[in-house]
């Protein structure tokens, strides 16, 4: 019975601690995600269409963003969609670790 209950704390203890690294991971990659925007932002209020992409250091981690600008139903407004990956991680949607979107007008 002892073993058995060790052996769920411990399993208990793992979880939690990977739990905690998908929270800060999340975090990091969610800022990176919004400092994408704000960087395209302020480079010009209303951004070109197409696709861009970089890598950043936050945390201690290396990201890897992409960014799309896309022309929306309102002809002044723009879409910014950003995904953000671990660096060294495949580039694929199951490796998506944030994703923002925001706009842009024209002024």
């Amino acid at each position: 019975m002892l073993s058995l209950s060790l052996v769920a704390l411990i399993r208990l203890v793992t979880l939690h601690a990977q739990a905690g690294a998908q929270l800060r991971d999340s975090t990091l990659a969610q800022w990176v995600a919004a400092n994408v925007i704000a960087e395209t932002r302020l480079r010009s209020p209303y951004p070109a269409t197409g696709r861009s992409n970089g890598e950043v250091t936050m945390g201690e981690q290396r990201w890897h963003w992409e960014l799309v600008v896309a022309g929306t139903d309102e002809p002044t407004i723009r879409r910014l969609d950003v995904r953000v990956t671990h660096a060294e991680a495949e580039r694929d949607a199951e490796g998506v670790v944030a994703a923002l979107t925001g706009f842009a007008a024209q002024p």
